[in-house]
């Protein structure tokens, strides 16, 4: 048996023993190894030690799928490493961008690169780079595994590695998940000589207890046992007028304190938080009021809010505290560096503690939501029936209406999460998740495809057309693949629209802003779905859109909706200026 073959067996075995239940593989020779044994592995047969394989072609699309598989698991209330195998060279870089996104969202990857071993580094040997580093700082481990040679004790020693590789990944010891690299090194043959696979074994599994749960339950109930359970008693309130900040992964959470203490409370619709009566609509568009944002004197953050430049001026004014609740993670949520207390869990006495301002404090954000949502739904509708392309914000409107609980919905960057973030509104929120940790179009096709194949359930992805052509190639799956049932709403104005309402959008920047920003492109997204047998739809009125979205979800589908670029500036302002009125005459009322 080739030393390489056994110990790609024996590392299989033991991640399998430590929890990993899918791989993604982007095929190549120096990684052979792995390649048959996670195939074999993958077969079901008796003996193999069972997983869900998952094969791109595209070593970018292969990391953000698994990105995807990651989030899906948290989704669900746990931590799961999900492993990804690369050959050598320029497919290590290519998983760079996935890894970042990994590092940032706390996405518990292991990362398995093939390399050449030692002896051929640094002699211009094909394929054959500095891979150890490479995508360094972003992991929490690297591992340089040398090939293997058949010594005595070298099954143990790979275990060990194996399990100091999950638990990093895991954050079982730091409390911080994320990436982890495995550079492992192979020598000719690569190709196994039989299927059998080595002995099972723990020699080496440590079995390394989390300092603290990887994640608590997400449900309602869970936290209002919490709330039950608590010893505090109930406070007569401080009168410090408060609102409660849920960035993305905020969870539940944010709505159990908001709700306990009377507090309003700004959501971003992946926060995981955004629904009932506490939930302020449009509230990025009241924070310049003075009798509402004006008025903050406390914010309680949970999450990591990065959608709204109204929301992190608030967080870093100097009269203003800031309690952060930061349960994981090497840092904290704080880019107006204001944070007055970081805590890792939420106190009881903010689960009992009545802390509210008053009841006129809530019921002045709501009744100030209330008229701004009108506000908005009734400049929408005056710009609908001026004709033209559908706004974007009609499209996030529509998309929000379609999606209600027990939906899931991944939603692209730039202006479709914004447009989400101003008009959605839920009783009980659907499950949307998006790649939050930087923040870029990078992969959402492929990440949402992940969410898909790890839920196991259908998936609705919202993107602007940049970020589609992005990863366009996420949308290919070959014959041989298990197919995620997700449909792909695009939102097509023809290049970056985001740009329009950024200082970059002003007219006097017009001449280069369009091809420097806005960037058209020009394609024909109907012709490359039909490259990758995709179906596409184009729709371009509502009746059409609505017509597409209440279709089930079957397999993978395209809907292209031609939205408005030209006017999305003057639309912005003149929303900014119906809801700044109506809210004014709500207060003043």
């Amino acid at each position: 048996m080739s030393p390489s073959v056994h110990a790609a067996r024996v590392l299989v075995q033991a991640l399998v023993d430590l929890g990993v239940r899918h791989v993604v593989l982007a095929p190549g020779s120096r990684s052979a190894p792995l390649a048959y044994a996670v195939a074999q592995a993958a077969a079901g047969g008796a003996g193999d030690p069972g997983l869900e394989l998952h094969v791109r072609i595209d070593e970018r699309a292969a990391g953000f799928l698994a990105v995807g598989l990651a989030r899906a698991a948290r989704a669900q209330g746990r931590l799961e490493p999900v492993a990804v195998v690369t050959t050598s060279g320029t497919a290590v870089a290519n998983l760079h961008p996935a890894v970042l996104e990994a590092d940032h969202a706390g996405l518990p990857l292991l990362l398995l690169t093939a390399d050449r071993p030692h002896e051929l580094r640094g002699t211009g040997a094909n394929q054959t780079t500095e891979q150890v580093g490479l995508l360094a700082p972003a992991v929490r481990l690297t591992l340089d595994v040398p090939a293997p040679s058949g010594r005595p004790g070298e099954d143990r020693d790979l275990r060990h590695a194996a399990a100091r590789a999950a638990a990093a990944a895991l954050g079982s010891r730091t409390g911080d998940p994320g990436p982890v690299h495995l550079d492992l090194a192979y020598r000719e043959p690569l190709v196994p000589a039989d299927d059998a696979w080595p002995e099972r074994s723990r020699d080496g599994l440590a079995d390394v207890e989390p300092r603290e749960p990887h994640a608590e339950s997400s449900g309602p109930a869970s936290w209002a046992m919490r709330v039950a359970d608590s010893s505090v008693p109930v406070s007569p309130g401080d009168g410090v007028r408060t609102v409660v900040v849920a960035g993305d992964g905020a969870g539940p959470g944010a709505f159990w304190i908001a709700a306990a203490n009377r507090w309003p409370l700004l959501a971003e619709p992946t926060s995981g938080a955004r629904e009932g009566r506490n939930t302020i609509p449009a509230y990025r568009l009241l924070l310049d009021v003075p009798e509402l944002g004006g008025a903050v004197q406390r914010v309680v953050v949970l999450g990591r809010p990065t959608l709204s430049r109204p929301v992190q001026a608030l967080l870093a004014r100097p009269d203003v505290e800031v309690i952060v609740i930061a349960p994981q993670g090497r840092g904290w949520p704080d880019a107006g560096r204001a944070a007055t207390r970081v805590l890792t869990e939420v106190p009881a006495g903010l689960l009992r503690g009545n802390l509210g301002a008053g009841l006129d404090w809530l019921a002045r954000w709501q009744r100030a939501g209330a008229a701004a949502a009108r506000a908005v739904t009734a400049t929408l509708r005056a710009a609908m029936d001026a004709g033209g392309a559908l706004p974007g914000a009609v499209l996030a409107t529509a998309m929000a209406a379609h999606s209600v609980a027990g939906d899931v919905l991944v939603v692209g960057a730039s202006n479709p999460i914004r447009d989400l973030d101003l008009v959605a509104a839920w009783d009980e929120a659907p499950l949307v998740l998006a790649n939050r940790g930087l923040a870029g179009i990078d992969g959402t096709l492929s990440t949402a495809a992940g969410v898909a194949l790890g839920l196991g359930r259908p998936v609705r992805a919202y993107v602007g057309d940049v970020t589609f052509l992005h990863d366009v190639g996420g949308l290919l799956t070959g014959p041989l693949e298990r197919v995620p049932d997700l449909q792909v709403v695009v939102a097509n104005d023809d290049g970056g629209s985001i740009f329009a309402t950024l200082e970059h959008g002003d007219p006097r920047w017009a001449a280069v802003a369009e091809r420097v920003f806005a960037t058209p492109h020009g394609a024909d997204l109907a012709a490359l779905c039909a490259g990758y047998g995709v179906a596409h739809r184009r729709v371009a009125d509502m009746p059409a859109l609505h017509a597409a979205l209440v279709e089930p979800i079957v397999g993978r589908s395209v809907v292209e909706v031609v939205v408005d670029r030209a006017g999305r500036r003057d639309l912005h302002g003149r929303l900014a200026d119906a809801v700044r009125g109506a809210v004014r005459e709500a207060v003043a009322g």
